[in-house]
């Protein structure tokens, strides 16, 4: 296999190589402890709350939005769960957090208001994820069981009032852009021929050729409609199909209106709907494994591991936040710039693997 990258797929793999390496590289060889990790988290809290209320702002004076939230929503996601996994073990060591857990909580409710405002999308995510981050956190703890009759109906409430709050503010400020029930009305517009032409042409590797927009030219695999950023490939000049300016619209048939294993399986044939369920299952058995690993050695009294460990939890919940959202709801929330953030993730969850095995 040629070392310059062929098509999109061997783009993606050798830049998934490269940042695998770097995130090993940093995991396995800077020192992490507890205090730096606990000072990064609530860094990177307080920009993305920052950024995501400038980024609405901007929507709301119609200087236009950059949608930070379909790449930075799990890295937000991240952030607030390990700096709340950070502030338990602190809690459980003695300090007094009351204050800090009153700052996290209201870069928390900033967050979702900020980002949910923005796309419906990341909503979801950050539901779901604070669910599995609270989940994770009182397993790693052995405190009581999260998942109670309660909670669910709590999440699920929660939900629900977001999408009729955002119906309403769509209503008040006559701005669309903010209504969930018209992107279920585009959805149910335009998916079914989308999915269609997905179900009638994916094969084993691929798809029909000539069955993408690019019609002749179209070679049956890596179509583009599954990529990295796509200022990456020009970057490199990499002569890649790219769906640019008014042709987004076109990718937006597989990227906006289906979910991921659809468009993973258009582009990559049914081999490759089963490489990213594998992938993903795998990072997260993986993650969930030297979770257990490190919470045995913590029980043990040994403190070596405390920063990793509150890194590991915020790392596999925005991971599996953002593998279900992706794969089961919105193609976009696992593709572009948004799968640098997926390839990263996996990253942080499976370099944790190499600190056990060198100690």
């Amino acid at each position: 296999m040629p070392l310059i990258a062929q098509d999109h797929f061997q783009f993606i793999l050798e830049i998934g190589a490269i940042i695998f390496a770097l995130v090993a590289f940093t995991i396995n060889l800077v020192p992490i402890s507890l205090s730096i990790i606990t000072f990064l988290s609530l860094f990177l809290s307080v920009a993305f709350t920052l950024l995501f209320g400038a980024d609405l702002a901007m929507l709301f004076l119609s200087f236009g939005q950059n949608e930070f939230t379909h790449p930075f929503g799990p890295i937000a996601l991240l952030a607030i769960i390990t700096s709340l996994a950070s502030l338990k073990v602190m809690e459980d060591s003695g300090v007094n957090v009351k204050s800090l857990q009153k700052f996290v909580f209201i870069l928390l409710i900033g967050v979702t208001i900020f980002g949910g405002l923005m796309h419906r999308s990341f909503l979801l995510l950050w539901i779901l994820g604070l669910f599995v981050g609270y989940f994770l956190i009182s397993k790693s703890f052995r405190q009581k069981s999260f998942l109670t009759i309660k909670r669910v109906l709590i999440f699920c409430g929660l939900g629900g009032a977001a999408f009729v709050c955002l119906e309403l503010l769509s209503a008040i400020t006559h701005m669309e852009i903010f209504s969930p029930l018209l992107r279920i009305t585009r959805i149910e517009t335009n998916s079914l021929a989308s999915l269609k032409m997905v179900l009638h042409n994916t094969q084993l590797i691929g798809h029909t050729p000539g069955s993408a927009y690019w019609g002749a030219e179209d070679t049956g695999f890596a179509s583009g409609y599954i990529s990295l950023p796509m200022s990456f490939i020009l970057l490199f000049g990499l002569p890649f199909p790219l769906f640019y300016g008014v042709l987004v619209t076109k990718k937006d048939a597989i990227d906006y209106m289906l979910p991921g294993i659809f468009g993973y399986s258009f582009d990559f044939g049914y081999l490759g709907l089963i490489a990213l369920i594998g992938f993903t299952l795998f990072t997260i058995i993986i993650g969930l494994m030297v979770l257990r690993e490190y919470r045995a050695r913590r029980e043990k009294n040994n403190k070596k591991y405390l920063g990793k460990e509150v890194l590991l939890i915020g790392s596999l919940t925005a991971f599996i936040a953002q593998a279900i959202v992706g794969m089961f709801i919105f193609n976009r929330s696992i593709n572009g710039t948004a799968l640098l953030t997926f390839i990263f993730l996996a990253s942080l969850v499976i370099s944790h693997v190499i600190s056990l095995k060198r100690n």
